[in-house]
């Protein structure tokens, strides 16, 4: 079983916002925030830049794009404000641990597969109490591609020992997550937790919750993955 990090297990996005809005004192940027963020993780993935001088050139770049210049000591003096305030308000779905002991007592191997930084996606989920449940991580910036890459996803298989049919990867986001794992070779899974009214590309499973993926995934005899009968 593979599974997303953040808005999959974490409640990333909520924590990130708030923290934002905190320091800047406005709410109506985060669209503006997740653009450049995109923009600048391309680059980490891409190999032109480490994640410490992307965080602190991403900040910089967004803090330009609001008429605010600052050099980069500036920038990173703000991301390391703005990500203690994110990291104190990191908190786990409801639905995790319990979706995630369901998983583990019926044997099942799991992976995370995240575009995220490697040290602080390792920090959250060992201070969350997750790493106990992971077997591998699968880090984007470390394996030299990104979702919806193929590789990352084949990475993951390599690590865990399966055959990409043999696995199932879980995470929010339709194209990058779902659609990525699906074209892959993996059972896809899109965690649509807010119940967003898109249509499910073929060879994709629409869940809610990870209550859902616990009732609905079954570990054969054989070690296939298989979604149980709606």
């Amino acid at each position: 079983m593979f599974l997303d990090i953040d808005d999959t297990l974490v409640d990333f996005t909520s924590a990130s916002r708030a923290a934002l809005t905190a320091m800047i004192g406005r709410s109506d940027m985060w669209s503006l925030w997740e653009r450049i963020t995109d923009e600048y993780v391309g680059r980490v993935v891409d190999g032109e830049l480490d994640y410490p001088t992307m965080h602190r050139r991403r900040t910089a770049a967004f803090l330009d794009a609001l008429g605010v210049a600052v050099d980069e000591a500036d920038a990173a003096r703000f991301e390391r404000r703005r990500a203690a305030g994110m990291r104190a308000r990191f908190r786990l779905f409801d639905d995790v641990l319990p979706c995630l002991t369901r998983l583990r007592a019926n044997g099942l191997r799991i992976a995370a597969v995240t575009n995220a930084s490697g040290n602080h996606q390792r920090t959250k989920l060992e201070d969350l109490g997750l790493s106990p449940y992971i077997d591998h991580v699968a880090i984007a910036g470390e394996v030299g591609a990104a979702k919806p890459d193929p590789l990352i996803f084949h990475s993951a298989c390599a690590a865990v020992d399966c055959e990409p049919h043999e696995a199932m990867h879980v995470g929010d986001r339709l194209r990058t997550d779902a659609v990525g794992a699906r074209n892959a070779g993996l059972q896809a899974v899109w965690l649509n937790r807010a119940g967003a009214a898109e249509s499910v590309p073929e060879g994709v499973t629409a869940i809610n919750s990870l209550v859902e993926l616990a009732d609905h995934v079954e570990y054969s005899v054989a070690g296939t993955i298989v979604p149980a009968p709606r």
